[in-house]
């Protein structure tokens, strides 16, 4: 058993003691997603890098894109977009000038995405361009007010890379520059008026710690997700799960 296997064993033992009902935000992203992919649902993945979920959920993105009717991916970074693993439909291309006619789509989709849009109020408009009648767009992104966004503004950019392949195991060259210009829930309210979208849903959650690899500092960062849990630190929370339609 690796070294990196031990240790996620005793963050294990921590959370299930410790936050017990704590789930990773990528499930309850996943669980968004199957609520509005279906048969005759026409499919655009904003920023689809080598994959929609976790390698680990391989399986159950097959199926996804399976039931849709049909599914593009759209990436700037030409690399990630050749190692997409499901989406043959894929283009080299950038969300301010979305290579797509008016009102094409059902469901425009953005996983951990939104935090690098250097200018959401013309890329959401794009994004709305795209959409027909009623479209959604569901993305999961970071909240700008919780404490991993804080955290990562403090550590120098040299250093960024290096730390998020200690934490997460990510090579440097999938980490991305990051703006947070609509990651707060008044920011998504802002562009989604602005923008001709009703808000669906719009969800603060908590996700796994950060510092999983490390059981002391992890031990810690568990008892402050527990209190995240709870309604008076819900503007806190570190993870934003939000869908908007398009208005008729």
């Amino acid at each position: 058993m690796s070294l990196r296997t031990r240790l996620f064993n005793i963050y294990w033992t921590l959370r299930s003691a410790i936050v017990p009902t704590l789930r990773y935000s990528q499930y309850s992203y996943e669980e968004s997603l199957k609520r509005y992919v279906g048969t005759s649902v026409e499919w655009v993945e904003i920023g689809c890098g080598h994959s929609i979920l976790p390698s680990w959920r391989a399986n159950e993105e097959r199926q996804l894109v399976k039931t849709c009717k049909a599914i593009f991916g759209i990436d700037y970074d030409l690399p990630s977009l050749k190692a997409h693993r499901n989406i043959t439909k894929k283009l080299r291309g950038d969300v301010t000038k979305l290579p797509f006619r008016s009102e094409a789509f059902d469901l425009v989709t953005a996983n951990m995405v939104v935090e690098h849009l250097d200018n959401p109020d013309e890329q959401f408009r794009e994004i709305s361009r795209i959409l027909k009648p009623k479209g959604v767009f569901l993305f999961h992104t970071p909240n700008a007010y919780g404490y991993g966004v804080i955290l990562s503004k403090l550590v120098p950019e040299w250093l960024k890379g290096k730390l998020i392949y200690l934490l997460e195991g990510r090579e440097e060259h999938d980490v991305f520059p990051t703006h947070y210009k609509a990651n707060t829930e008044s920011q998504v309210k802002a562009l989604a008026q602005a923008n001709g979208f009703e808000i669906l849903q719009l969800d603060l959650i908590p996700t796994d710690a950060i510092f999983a690899m490390f059981p002391p500092l992890a031990a810690v960062e568990l008892l402050w997700i527990r209190l995240l849990m709870t309604q008076p630190f819900r503007n806190l929370r570190t993870n934003m799960i939000v869908a908007l339609r398009k208005a008729t």
